[in-house]
């Protein structure tokens, strides 16, 4: 267990947050997706957030990150998404049409204290691209009608 401290006390707050664009849209890929990650990282510095891990999947991000008790989980989320919503928006200014009003995130997120599951979350998030990909590739249209003759072998 680390423990960090502040200047009158020492803590141990470590969260799972996940949130996704605005209409779950698949964007967050290439280049996209290294600009992010890159954003997200520096507003967590400026804030002495400890990002533990971190995954950013086509269409949601999932962060394990450490928060001072100065702070509020939904503070913090708010910041990083509204935060970064700017700075993405100044960087690939083309989105805009598809978002308008500078809203890049949508408006929920889910959060869960770690405790001690923290092994258990890390390996999660580390493992949700895969999940992700395998997930899609059984929810595939079956080509052949059960209910046919053909389907009868």
């Amino acid at each position: 267990m680390a423990e960090l401290s502040l200047t009158h006390c020492k803590y141990e707050c470590k969260y799972h947050i996940v949130f996704a664009p605005k209409f779950r849209r698949q964007v967050i890929y290439g280049k996209l997706k290294i600009e992010i990650g890159k954003i997200l990282r520096k507003l967590c510095e400026y804030r002495k957030i400890e990002i533990l891990e971190a995954n950013a999947c086509l269409d949601h991000i999932h962060m394990l990150i450490s928060i001072p008790p100065k702070y509020s989980v939904s503070q913090i989320v708010g910041y990083l998404k509204g935060k970064s919503s700017l700075i993405i928006f100044d960087k690939f200014a083309n989105l805009k049409y598809k978002y308008g009003n500078r809203h890049f995130w949508c408006k929920g997120y889910y959060v869960s204290t770690v405790g001690r599951n923290e092994k258990k979350i890390t390996e999660y998030i580390q493992n949700q691209l895969q999940e992700d990909i395998a997930n899609e590739q059984l929810t595939m249209k079956e080509y052949i009608d059960p209910f046919s003759e053909e389907g009868k072998k």
